[in-house]
Order: C-alpha cells, then structure tokens, then sequence
C-alpha cells in the first residue's frame, strides 16, 4: 500500500506538468534591476506594452508603490460602417519598494522610456512628515 500524505491531492499532481508554475506566477510581473549609483539608488522597471499615462506612483508609509493600468480596444469596421473585428486587452499590475519612513516624494525623480521605468532616489533617508505621496513621471 502506498503511503499520501494528509494534504496530497492527485489533481494537483496531474496538472504539475501542464501548466508550469513560472507561467503561472510570472505573467504581469515588474521585473526590476536595483541598484546603487553615486549616493542614489536606481530602480529600471519593465513595463512593455505601458504607456507613461498608465503608470502612478506613490510613497506611503516607507513604501515606494508602483501601478500600471491599461484598457486598449481596438475596432476595425468596413466601408458601410458593419464592425469587422473588436479586440479588448486588460493589464494591471502593482509593485512596493521599502524605501524607509522618511524619505520625500520630491526627493524621487522617475522617468518612463520605451516601456522602461526608471527611478532615481537618495540612498540616504531624510526626514518627512507626510504619510502618504505621489511623485510625478517625467
């Protein structure tokens, strides 16, 4: 008699080779390069397919928050204006950076380029009163 454990469950088994867990969990993920150049650290995030309208930023409690949303739709009618074809892309994703209490939304530069964006912030913590900051995209 073979021996399973409490928690063992043969679906889950079936299913380990078809759908691979680094498909699974790595879709919409901000994948990051971190960092440190000239006393400032640097955060490159990859958002492709983002625009820099579709990025928000925000320090709230130490903790650097980055959102990206987007809604495209796209409709291609004929001449007599009868819809050919509709397509709908949805994204989002979200991404926090501890970045320590005291550090200042406008102490944080970021830039967003060909679907990259990049931060630029003190490697030294400064004091700030706020709790909760938006910092601007150039």
């Amino acid at each position: 008699m073979k021996y399973y454990p409490r928690n063992y469950n043969v679906f889950d088994e079936m299913f380990d080779d078809f759908f691979p867990k680094e498909a699974i969990y790595t879709s919409n993920v901000m994948r990051t390069d971190v960092y440190e150049k000239d006393g400032y650290y640097n955060l490159d995030i990859e958002l492709p397919g983002y625009n820099k309208e579709d990025v928000t930023m925000e320090i709230m409690d130490g903790y650097l928050n980055v959102k990206a949303n987007h809604n495209v739709s796209n409709e291609e009618k004929d001449a007599k204006g009868n819809l050919i074809r509709s397509e709908r892309r949805f994204g989002s994703c979200s991404r926090s950076f501890y970045v320590g209490e005291n550090i200042k939304a406008e102490d944080v530069k970021a830039k967003f380029d060909n679907g990259i964006l990049n931060i630029v912030m003190p490697s030294k913590e400064q004091k700030s009163i706020e709790t909760k900051q938006t910092v601007n995209i150039e």
